[in-house]
Formats: C-alpha cells, sequence, structure tokens
C-alpha cells in the first residue's frame, strides 16, 4: 500500500493502475481529471479489445510507451552562446484531449521554469527528473564543457514519448541559458574522490558557486536556488552571499538525501519498507549529522519501540558514512541516483507548495538555541524557498547535539568569511 501522488500520475501515461490499497492524494486525483489518466486497480478488469477484459496482475504493471507526435529536433546553434542546444515541446500530452497547446495545470503564464547547473551525473539525473514530473515550462541544463549540456538535453528528450512529459529542454555551455529561471539547482563541483572528505573540496568548489551565482544574480534574479555541491554548508553560504538574494531563496539540498538514506537502512532490518519510515537528519551533510531517534517512527510506531539501540547506534553511523561508502565502492566518482532525487524532491515541493516538512540546510536565526549559521533544520517548503524552520519536540541530548553541530559548522563559516 502506498499513496501516490501528482507526480505519480504525471508520469504514468495514459493508464495509471493501482495497486492494493493503494490511494490518492486530492491532487493526484485532480491531475489525473485534468491529464485524462484512467486510473485503474490491479485487480480490476480493464478493456482487452472490443468486447473483451483481462485482468492486469501487479507483478506484469510498466509505464505504457506513448508515441511522440511533435516535429522532428533540430540543433538550434547560436554563436553568441556557445554549444546550445534547444528542444521543442512534446506532443504527447496532447493525446486524449489531455493537455491542449499552451494549456498548464498552473494556467499559461505560471508553469515555472527550472535550471540545473552542472551537467556531471546528479545535473543530468535531476534534469530529467525535473523534466519527467511535467510541472515546469522548460528544464535548462547548462555546464562549462562545450557540448556536454546539449548533448545531454538532446539525450533527455529523445525518451520524452517514454517518460510522457511535455517539457521543453534546453542545454548550452553559456550561463546566460539561467534567464527567467524560477528555480535553480547547482550541481557544479568537483566530485569526491576516494580517501578525500567532504572539506576537502572548499577551495575549488568555493571559486565555482562564486562565478555560477553572479552569472544567477545577472540573468536569474528572482530564482530560489538549490545547493547541492559540497561542502554543503559552506556552499549554501557562498551561494547566498554571491546572488545576495535573501535567505529563504538559498537553501541547502542534504537533510533530504540523508534521511532517504537513514529511512532505507533501517529497511535493511526487514521491519518496514523505506517509505514505511520517518525521519529527518539535521545538522550537517557529515560527521555533525544528527537524526533525532524521538521524530523516528516505523508506521506509526517510535522506531526506538521496533528496533534495539545498538541497531539503530549502527544504522546513524552508517548513515553518515553512506556517501563515502559509495565512493569507495564506484572508487571512481560519487552517488548521483539519490542524490538527484533528493534535489527533484526538494524543487517539487516548491512548486507544489506541499506543506510537506522536509529537511534542509537553511539560516538557522537561532532556532532551537542553535548558532545562527547554515545548518540542517526542518523546513517547510514554498513556492519561494523555506516558508518557515518547524518546531520539534526534541529531546535534551538532541538538543545539545544539533547545538554543536551548528557550532562546528558555524566555525568552518567564519573561516570562509576571513580575509586571505
Amino acid at each position: 500500500m502506498k499513496m501516490l501522488t501528482a507526480s505519480d500520475v504525471e508520469g504514468a501515461g495514459p493508464r495509471l493502475v493501482l495497486g492494493k490499497g493503494d490511494r490518492l492524494t486530492p491532487l493526484a486525483r485532480d491531475r489525473a481529471k485534468e491529464l485524462g489518466v484512467e486510473l485503474v486497480r490491479a485487480d480490476e478488469p480493464v478493456t482487452a479489445g472490443a468486447g473483451r477484459t483481462s485482468a492486469v496482475p501487479a507483478a506484469l504493471i510498466a509505464p505504457a510507451a506513448v508515441r511522440a507526435v511533435s516535429a522532428p529536433v533540430q540543433a538550434v546553434q547560436t554563436p553568441s552562446a556557445g554549444s546550445r542546444f534547444v528542444l521543442p515541446p512534446s506532443g504527447v500530452m496532447y493525446r486524449r484531449n489531455a493537455l491542449g497547446p499552451g494549456f498548464t495545470a498552473m494556467g499559461p503564464k505560471h508553469r515555472p521554469k527550472a535550471a540545473v547547473v552542472g551537467a556531471g551525473h546528479v545535473g543530468a539525473m535531476t534534469a530529467l527528473r525535473l523534466a519527467e514530473s511535467n510541472l515546469f515550462s522548460s528544464v535548462a541544463l547548462v555546464d562549462v564543457v562545450p557540448g556536454l549540456a546539449a548533448g545531454l538535453a538532446l539525450d533527455i528528450w529523445h525518451g520524452a514519448g517514454l517518460y510522457g512529459f511535455s517539457t521543453t529542454l534546453e542545454g548550452s555551455d553559456d550561463l546566460a541559458v539561467l534567464s527567467g529561471a524560477d528555480y535553480i539547482v547547482i550541481t557544479a563541483g568537483k566530485a569526491r574522490q576516494p580517501g578525500m572528505s567532504r572539506t576537502d573540496l572548499t577551495a575549488i568548489n568555493a571559486a565555482i558557486i562564486e562565478g555560477v551565482c553572479k552569472a544567477i544574480r545577472i540573468h536569474a534574479p528572482e530564482s530560489t536556488v538549490v545547493v547541492v555541491t559540497n561542502p554543503l554548508e559552506e556552499m549554501t553560504h557562498l551561494a547566498a552571499r554571491y546572488t545576495g538574494f535573501a535567505d529563504e531563496r538559498v537553501i541547502g539540498m542534504a537533510g533530504v538525501l540523508d534521511t532517504a538514506r537513514f529511512c532505507s537502512l533501517v529497511a535493511l532490518t526487514g521491519q518496514a519498507k523505506p517509505q514505511e519510515v520517518r525521519a529527518l537528519a539535521l545538522g550537517s551533510h557529515g560527521p555533525e549529522m544528527v537524526i533525532p531517534l524521538s521524530q523516528a517512527f516505523v508506521r506509526d510506531k517510535p522506531i526506538e519501540s521496533v528496533l534495539d539501540a545498538e541497531t539503530l547506534k549502527g544504522i546513524v553511523e552508517r548513515t553518515r558514512e553512506s556517501g563515502g561508502e559509495v565512493v569507495k565502492l564506484l572508487q571512481k566518482g560519487s552517488a548521483y541516483f539519490s542524490p538527484a532525487e533528493s534535489a527533484a524532491t526538494m524543487v517539487h515541493a516548491m512548486v507544489l507548495d506541499s506543506g510537506d516538512v522536509l529537511a534542509a540546510c537553511v539560516r538557522s536565526r537561532m532556532a532551537f538555541g542553535v548558532r545562527d549559521t547554515r545548518v540542517g533544520l526542518p523546513v517547510r517548503l514554498g513556492p519561494r524557498g523555506a516558508k518557515e524552520i518547524v518546531t520539534l519536540a526534541l529531546r535534551s541530548d538532541e538538543q545539545r547535539a544539533l547545538q554543536a553541530a551548528a557550532a562546528r559548522i558555524g566555525v568552518r563559516i567564519d573561516a570562509l568569511d576571513k580575509p586571505t
């Protein structure tokens, strides 16, 4: 049993088959009606030709491939903009009286533009997840390597009919492509290598963040920025400084990823599925990570009543080291599937104004009694970024751990602000 959201409906194609006990959010049901998506229960008969019906086994259900009916894609080389690829909208959503030309769920003038800076694995996967959500009029992908973003944008577009999205895509090596973006995800930066800590990346990635954020200030002054580049807290602080944006419009992606990792590791005990675990990873995206177990649940049971203290301690420690574990196994490169999904989740929550409480790196402003710095806290996201920091009833030891994490992060950020 699972709760299906609007994103599940928008990526389903002409028919969405619900498993036993599956439910839809009100928004998801509305989107199904708007898009003409047929809702079918897995154990109910569906039409299989004239006068015939057949049951659909849940194990055999897969998204249908949809044929795109749009015009052939053509490259548009713009000398002043370097290597660039502009892609037209897909016609796949015009089927079955779903979306007509110019129509969007938010109205023709309010479907936002998203952009991703950095076309590495995380950036490319984030662009895909944003495009296939169908929440955006367009997604721009930009990278300094000539042709890289354009090629990946084209590759993503080639699957538009299979994914069933109508989002336009644009790839470029010119940061001017960010113009008009409402949401920008920054993944650009050097990736961690085996034996390298996140803080080892500080100097080189700080220079990259400076250049990117100054371009954002020029080309997308009204955007909201999600920072993925490591070391996360320091880069989020620098992004706020170099853009000059209000604090709520510059947030770091770490807590969503670390929370997901914790939930997946709890599931390895066999006590629950990952989606049945609720928790929040606060503090830092590293050694100062704080996972308050008082706020963690397996289904509706406190997690401490399901798993013993020693097991939970091991899971928390492994969560802190999960990124390094992936790096070590890969030997070259770092995690990208789950980081990309986490970044996209944050942007989706902002666009939909879902009211979900997520962990994100924000300016604390003394919330929870912690130092005023950039630190992972529970926040409610809205269309313009962090709407509010949500108060949790932490135990005294959890409160102290979060305060200590903020203090250590603050020292590192102070070092960035000192003149060299």
